[in-house]
């Protein structure tokens, strides 16, 4: 009898916490968020439409394929993004040289070869009732798939979470309002503004994660592009000015006479120091003379 009685309350609780969850997420389920799977092609995973009761969902898709031309594919995924509402938050295209080469055709032209494969790395965020459209979209341009992946992260109880502590500080005011006046308070009062402000943040930053999902898209071309692009032919002109004979005889030439310059008018700025040891050594040869018998 004692053990019916248990499963009689656990029940009840069960289904009282049900109710509560229900009025706690109310604040964030919206038809915003509803998704009809029926509405998506099957190509699609099921982790981008599902619509579970009671759950909430942050959908994020990662995609890498090869395209026919990465540009094409660029305008004509940004367009779609217009069509359905969503947005870029990156695109960078780029072209990865594989190979560059250079070859001579004249004395004065060249031909640079360059093989590369055009590329584009994108991120968009797409409504999330919109996400299976878009992938089916997306999709249709591919050549091959390389990889696909779809997340869809259940926030049900961080949603919860946040109810609970907007309660918390709410209530945690009321209680600093009771105070006295007093510097204690005055803190009190701007610490809990400031996990206020912060709880705030992160529940916009999840509204906004669970209206749009995250794509990042990674497009390339399958096969090697080859560009013939005109240069000058820069080693024949090295050569032409690496070493002139006539032109170094004559600076040797130069050089050689204004080192003869530079020596003579050192000369002649020590001319004292000359005067000086001439005068000793006419003295001392005309005294060794004078000595010797």
């Amino acid at each position: 009898m004692k053990t019916k009685f248990l499963s009689i309350s656990l029940l009840a609780l069960l289904l009282i916490g049900c109710k509560k969850g229900e009025g706690v997420e109310s604040a964030y389920a919206s038809s915003d968020y509803a998704v009809d799977s029926a509405s998506v092609s099957d190509s699609i995973s099921m982790a981008a439409t599902q619509n579970v009761k009671d759950r909430q969902f942050v959908r994020t898709a990662e995609v890498d394929m090869e395209v026919k031309d990465v540009y094409d594919a660029t305008i004509s995924i940004e367009k779609q993004l217009q069509t359905i509402g969503g947005f870029v938050t990156k695109s960078r295209m780029e072209a990865q040289t594989l190979s560059e080469d250079t070859y001579n055709t004249s004395d004065e032209s060249a031909m640079l070869i360059r093989k590369f494969q055009n590329q584009n790395r994108m991120q968009v965020r797409v409504p999330t009732q919109k996400l299976g459209e878009f992938l089916d979209f997306i999709n249709d341009k591919k050549v091959f798939l390389n990889s696909r992946i779809i997340s869809a992260e259940d926030v049900s109880a961080g949603i919860r979470l946040a109810k609970m502590e907007s309660e918390r500080q709410a209530k945690t005011q009321s209680n600093i309002s009771q105070l006295k006046a007093g510097k204690d308070k005055v803190n009190l009062d701007d610490n809990n503004m400031s996990e206020a402000n912060m709880q705030k943040y992160s529940d916009e930053i999840l509204a906004d994660n669970l209206k749009f999902s995250t794509v990042d898209i990674f497009i390339k071309e399958p096969k090697m592009s080859v560009a013939k692009i005109p240069i000058i032919n820069t080693k024949n002109i090295d050569n032409e000015y690496k070493y002139s004979f006539f032109y170094d005889v004559k600076n040797a030439f130069v050089e050689g006479f204004y080192l003869i310059q530079q020596i003579f008018v050192f000369l002649i700025s020590i001319w004292p120091i000359v005067l000086i040891g001439g005068l000793v050594f006419y003295f001392l040869r005309r005294r060794k003379m004078t000595i010797k018998p």
